[in-house]
Protein backbone atom coordinates (compact mmCIF):
# COMPACT_ATOMS: atom_id res chain seq x y z
CA UNK A 1 0.00 0.00 0.00
CA UNK A 2 1.08 3.45 -1.19
CA UNK A 3 0.38 6.47 1.67
CA UNK A 4 -0.76 9.98 0.06
CA UNK A 5 -1.09 12.96 2.05
CA UNK A 6 -2.79 16.38 0.42
CA UNK A 7 -2.00 19.78 1.77
CA UNK A 8 -5.36 21.88 1.37
CA UNK A 9 -5.37 25.29 1.10
CA UNK A 10 -3.33 26.38 -2.17
CA UNK A 11 -2.85 22.67 -3.12
CA UNK A 12 -6.43 21.21 -3.58
CA UNK A 13 -8.22 24.49 -3.24
CA UNK A 14 -7.18 27.83 -5.77
CA UNK A 15 -7.41 29.52 -2.21
CA UNK A 16 -7.20 29.54 1.35
CA UNK A 17 -10.30 28.14 2.91
CA UNK A 18 -9.03 29.60 6.27
CA UNK A 19 -8.70 33.19 5.05
CA UNK A 20 -11.60 32.83 2.82
CA UNK A 21 -13.57 31.86 5.83
CA UNK A 22 -12.95 35.34 7.18
CA UNK A 23 -14.63 37.12 4.20
CA UNK A 24 -17.42 35.12 4.45
CA UNK A 25 -18.16 36.21 8.33
CA UNK A 26 -17.87 39.41 7.02
CA UNK A 27 -20.61 39.21 4.15
CA UNK A 28 -22.85 37.41 7.01
CA UNK A 29 -22.15 40.61 8.94
CA UNK A 30 -21.32 38.12 11.73
CA UNK A 31 -17.84 40.50 12.57
CA UNK A 32 -16.57 43.97 11.66
CA UNK A 33 -16.10 44.71 8.28
CA UNK A 34 -12.96 47.20 8.54
CA UNK A 35 -11.42 45.57 11.80
CA UNK A 36 -11.49 42.01 11.42
CA UNK A 37 -10.44 42.49 7.70
CA UNK A 38 -7.61 43.51 8.69
CA UNK A 39 -6.67 41.68 11.64
CA UNK A 40 -7.62 38.76 9.19
CA UNK A 41 -4.84 39.51 6.34
CA UNK A 42 -2.39 40.08 9.06
CA UNK A 43 -2.99 36.76 10.13
CA UNK A 44 -2.73 35.08 6.68
CA UNK A 45 0.52 37.21 6.25
CA UNK A 46 2.11 35.74 9.18
CA UNK A 47 1.26 32.21 7.97
CA UNK A 48 3.15 32.85 4.39
CA UNK A 49 5.84 34.05 6.16
CA UNK A 50 5.71 30.86 8.72
CA UNK A 51 5.61 32.69 11.73
CA UNK A 52 1.92 32.44 12.58
CA UNK A 53 0.90 32.08 16.27
CA UNK A 54 -1.53 29.50 15.91
CA UNK A 55 -3.10 30.13 19.28
CA UNK A 56 -3.58 33.54 18.81
CA UNK A 57 -5.08 32.98 15.25
CA UNK A 58 -7.83 30.84 16.47
CA UNK A 59 -8.92 32.69 19.92
CA UNK A 60 -9.60 35.63 16.97
CA UNK A 61 -11.12 33.54 13.93
CA UNK A 62 -13.50 31.60 16.34
CA UNK A 63 -14.87 34.60 18.11
CA UNK A 64 -18.19 34.64 15.86
CA UNK A 65 -18.36 31.00 16.45
CA UNK A 66 -18.51 30.39 19.87
CA UNK A 67 -22.18 31.65 20.66
CA UNK A 68 -23.80 29.16 18.60
CA UNK A 69 -24.73 25.75 19.25
CA UNK A 70 -23.68 22.73 17.16
CA UNK A 71 -27.12 23.25 15.11
CA UNK A 72 -26.27 26.98 14.09
CA UNK A 73 -22.03 26.40 13.85
CA UNK A 74 -23.06 23.35 10.92
CA UNK A 75 -25.41 25.74 9.24
CA UNK A 76 -23.05 28.24 8.94
CA UNK A 77 -20.41 25.99 7.60
CA UNK A 78 -22.43 24.44 5.32
CA UNK A 79 -23.64 28.01 3.62
CA UNK A 80 -19.74 28.86 3.62
CA UNK A 81 -19.01 25.24 1.63
CA UNK A 82 -22.13 25.91 -0.95
CA UNK A 83 -21.31 29.57 -1.47
CA UNK A 84 -17.28 29.63 -1.10
CA UNK A 85 -15.92 26.41 -2.00
CA UNK A 86 -17.64 23.98 -4.08
CA UNK A 87 -18.07 26.69 -6.66
CA UNK A 88 -14.17 27.60 -6.71
CA UNK A 89 -13.14 23.39 -6.51
CA UNK A 90 -11.04 22.26 -9.52
CA UNK A 91 -11.80 19.54 -11.40
CA UNK A 92 -7.74 18.55 -11.92
CA UNK A 93 -7.77 18.56 -8.18
CA UNK A 94 -10.55 16.21 -7.52
CA UNK A 95 -9.18 14.42 -10.49
CA UNK A 96 -5.85 13.78 -8.52
CA UNK A 97 -7.23 12.70 -5.42
CA UNK A 98 -9.39 9.96 -7.50
CA UNK A 99 -6.67 8.31 -9.43
CA UNK A 100 -4.85 8.18 -5.82
CA UNK A 101 -7.54 6.61 -3.78
CA UNK A 102 -8.87 4.86 -6.60
CA UNK A 103 -5.55 3.20 -6.90
CA UNK A 104 -6.06 2.00 -3.28
CA UNK A 105 -3.80 4.31 -1.48
CA UNK A 106 -4.15 5.29 2.25
CA UNK A 107 -5.25 8.72 1.70
CA UNK A 108 -5.79 11.60 3.73
CA UNK A 109 -6.02 15.75 3.43
CA UNK A 110 -3.60 17.32 6.39
CA UNK A 111 -4.07 20.53 6.74
CA UNK A 112 -3.42 23.79 9.73
CA UNK A 113 -6.56 24.98 8.68
CA UNK A 114 -9.14 23.96 11.36
CA UNK A 115 -11.82 21.15 11.67
CA UNK A 116 -14.93 22.96 11.75
CA UNK A 117 -13.84 24.68 8.49
CA UNK A 118 -12.32 21.61 6.85
CA UNK A 119 -14.18 18.95 7.79
CA UNK A 120 -16.92 19.21 5.01
CA UNK A 121 -14.49 19.98 1.97
CA UNK A 122 -12.91 17.15 3.02
CA UNK A 123 -15.88 15.14 2.62
CA UNK A 124 -16.63 17.21 -0.90
CA UNK A 125 -12.81 15.74 -2.22
CA UNK A 126 -14.45 11.85 -0.80
CA UNK A 127 -11.37 11.79 1.45
CA UNK A 128 -12.85 10.44 4.57
CA UNK A 129 -9.44 11.22 6.86
CA UNK A 130 -8.69 14.90 7.59
CA UNK A 131 -6.29 15.41 9.86
CA UNK A 132 -6.45 19.40 10.46
CA UNK A 133 -6.19 21.81 13.44
CA UNK A 134 -8.95 20.81 15.95
CA UNK A 135 -10.64 23.37 17.61
CA UNK A 136 -11.68 22.58 21.64
CA UNK A 137 -15.42 22.25 22.01
CA UNK A 138 -17.25 22.38 25.33
CA UNK A 139 -19.61 19.67 26.71
CA UNK A 140 -22.25 21.47 24.70
CA UNK A 141 -20.41 20.91 21.69
CA UNK A 142 -19.35 24.59 21.15
CA UNK A 143 -16.12 26.00 20.19
CA UNK A 144 -14.16 27.34 22.93
CA UNK A 145 -11.47 29.57 20.98
CA UNK A 146 -8.45 26.90 21.95
CA UNK A 147 -6.83 24.20 20.11
CA UNK A 148 -7.31 20.74 21.18
CA UNK A 149 -3.93 19.22 21.06
CA UNK A 150 -1.13 19.79 18.54
CA UNK A 151 -1.76 22.31 15.99
CA UNK A 152 -1.41 20.53 12.00
CA UNK A 153 0.90 23.36 11.24
CA UNK A 154 4.56 22.70 10.24
CA UNK A 155 6.59 20.36 12.29
CA UNK A 156 3.31 19.91 13.94
CA UNK A 157 1.60 18.00 10.69
CA UNK A 158 4.19 14.95 10.98
CA UNK A 159 2.85 14.53 14.59
CA UNK A 160 -0.46 14.50 13.76
CA UNK A 161 0.56 11.93 10.36
CA UNK A 162 2.46 9.64 12.41
CA UNK A 163 -0.34 9.65 15.78
CA UNK A 164 -3.00 8.70 12.99
CA UNK A 165 -0.57 5.80 11.34
CA UNK A 166 0.27 4.30 14.82
CA UNK A 167 -2.96 4.36 15.26
CA UNK A 168 -3.46 1.86 12.17
CA UNK A 169 -0.59 -0.39 13.01
CA UNK A 170 1.99 1.60 10.74
CA UNK A 171 4.70 4.16 10.30
CA UNK A 172 5.44 6.92 8.10
CA UNK A 173 8.98 5.50 7.03
CA UNK A 174 7.00 2.10 6.69
CA UNK A 175 5.86 2.99 3.03
CA UNK A 176 7.19 1.43 -0.25
CA UNK A 177 5.94 4.81 -1.32
CA UNK A 178 4.64 8.00 0.47
CA UNK A 179 3.97 11.59 -1.42
CA UNK A 180 3.09 14.69 -0.04
CA UNK A 181 1.87 17.00 -2.07
CA UNK A 182 1.65 20.81 -0.72
CA UNK A 183 2.22 24.31 -2.16
CA UNK A 184 3.77 25.92 0.90
CA UNK A 185 7.19 26.38 2.66
CA UNK A 186 5.35 25.60 6.23
CA UNK A 187 5.17 22.38 5.08
CA UNK A 188 9.33 21.80 4.25
CA UNK A 189 9.12 19.35 7.83
CA UNK A 190 6.41 16.78 6.61
CA UNK A 191 7.94 17.01 2.33
CA UNK A 192 11.24 16.28 3.94
CA UNK A 193 10.06 13.06 5.64
CA UNK A 194 8.10 11.35 2.94
CA UNK A 195 9.63 9.45 -0.30
CA UNK A 196 7.68 11.20 -2.92
CA UNK A 197 7.24 15.44 -2.00
CA UNK A 198 5.47 16.92 -4.83
CA UNK A 199 5.54 20.82 -5.09
CA UNK A 200 2.03 21.65 -6.03
CA UNK A 201 1.10 24.90 -7.08
CA UNK A 202 4.13 26.51 -5.32
CA UNK A 203 4.59 29.55 -4.08
CA UNK A 204 7.69 31.33 -5.16
CA UNK A 205 9.70 30.00 -2.08
CA UNK A 206 9.00 25.93 -2.24
CA UNK A 207 9.29 26.38 -6.11
CA UNK A 208 12.89 27.47 -5.70
CA UNK A 209 13.41 24.71 -2.94
CA UNK A 210 11.62 22.01 -5.19
CA UNK A 211 14.08 22.72 -8.14
CA UNK A 212 17.04 22.63 -6.03
CA UNK A 213 16.32 19.06 -4.55
CA UNK A 214 15.06 17.56 -7.71
CA UNK A 215 11.50 17.51 -6.31
CA UNK A 216 8.81 17.22 -9.14
CA UNK A 217 6.78 20.62 -9.68
CA UNK A 218 2.97 19.95 -10.48
CA UNK A 219 0.14 22.99 -11.54
CA UNK A 220 -3.28 22.08 -10.80
CA UNK A 221 -4.40 25.74 -11.15
CA UNK A 222 -3.78 28.22 -13.80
Amino acid sequence: MHLTLFDLDGTLLPFDSDHAFGEFLIAEGLVDDQGFRRRNDVFYADYLAGRLDMDAYIDFATAALRPLDHEAATALAARYVESTVRPRMDDCARGLVERHRDAGDLVAIVTATNDFVTRPIADLFGVPTLIATELERDAQGRVTGRIRGTPAFREGKIERVERWLEGLGKRLDGFERSTFYSDSTNDLPLLERVSHPVATNPGQGLETVARERGWPVLKLFP
